[in-house]
């Protein structure tokens, strides 16, 4: 099963690819004028068939180069299908096997609508993660329709853990659900102490979308825009919407520290300057990857290390 949703990934990823490569700032990323129609070779144009639409094939067969005219091709395209793949088998697998979650997951065969549902969700979450990261990275812009579309997403999920938390009629915290595990308690702090039950679900999500849009507005007014853009602004909030609290203030810091350690060595090698733009979008995605791939692993590796057991 993980095998074909592999392949299926590496599908979408190549329409990635396509979307990410003809978007222009000016246009809207959906309209489908510019993302429709026949692919082709970005040198000489050459419209491509289908045995050079293959991907990772048709890349490794034709040597990173165009059949036509023989100029190198973006790695951008093996990358991205890889990544893409990547998703399309660890989302659900992560889902599946949390021990922490309130879906209740037994196997990837024995699922509910509602289930499926969940995970479709979680799935186009990171495709469109994806999708910004590659767009700011080459354009320094987030699209408001991204950052629109995963906040909707946002509030979906907030509906079904909702509903989740009804149907299984077990006793829920405005921290269930948290890709920290139990380590979440630890950040429970009033207001949300005060709140129980399936509301506080609603509530945890529409704090933590505040909190960290607070957080990131000041830093844009007070850097004057060039520590990070508007657009990391609506990102951050979406993400809030998505993860809850507290998994959005990791997120929100955690992102600093990613931008830190990528950021240093161009600044050592003087392939940047401080006042040089970076797209800190990336860096965002990467920090709610970590967090949701690896939350409760590195908070209980964290408190291990200082010997601070929970």
């Amino acid at each position: 099963m993980y095998f074909f949703l592999f392949l299926f990934g590496l599908a979408i990823g190549s329409f990635l690819n396509v979307v990410s490569m003809r978007f222009k700032p000016e246009q809207g990323i959906f309209d489908f004028k510019i993302i429709g129609g026949r692919s082709h070779c970005p040198h000489c144009r050459k419209t491509l068939q289908w045995h050079e639409l293959v991907p990772i094939f048709s890349f490794l067969f034709q040597k990173g180069k165009c059949r036509s005219c023989n100029n190198k091709l973006s790695f951008q395209y093996p990358i991205i299908e890889i990544l893409t793949g990547l998703i399309f088998v660890f989302v659900p697998l992560l889902l599946i096997n949390f021990q922490f979650s309130i879906y209740n997951f037994q196997s990837i065969f024995n699922l509910s609508i509602l289930q499926l549902i969940i995970i479709a969700l979680w799935l186009l979450v990171f495709i469109l993660f994806l999708l910004l990261s590659i767009i700011d990275f080459r354009h320094y812009i987030i699209p408001d329709s991204i950052n629109l579309s995963l906040a909707i997403l946002g509030v979906i999920l907030i509906i079904f853990n909702f509903q989740f938390s009804i149907f299984n009629q077990f006793s829920i915290t405005q921290l269930s659900n948290s890709f920290l595990g139990h380590y979440a308690m630890l950040f429970n702090f009033w207001p949300l102490s005060v709140v129980n039950g399936q509301l506080s679900v609603v509530i945890s999500h529409l704090f933590a979308a505040l909190i960290a849009m607070a957080f990131y507005g000041l830093i844009i007014i007070l850097s004057r825009g060039r520590g990070m853009g508007w657009g990391d602004f609506k990102l951050i909030g979406a993400i809030g919407l998505i993860f809850g609290w507290p998994d959005t203030l990791i997120i929100s810091l955690l992102a600093f520290v990613i931008g830190s350690i990528f950021v240093a060595p161009l600044l050592i090698q003087k392939r940047k300057k401080m006042k040089d733009a970076v797209p800190f979008g990336p860096f965002i995605v990467a920090a709610a990857a970590v967090v949701f791939f690896f939350g409760f692993q590195l908070a209980d590796a964290y408190f291990k290390f200082f010997n601070l057991f929970i």
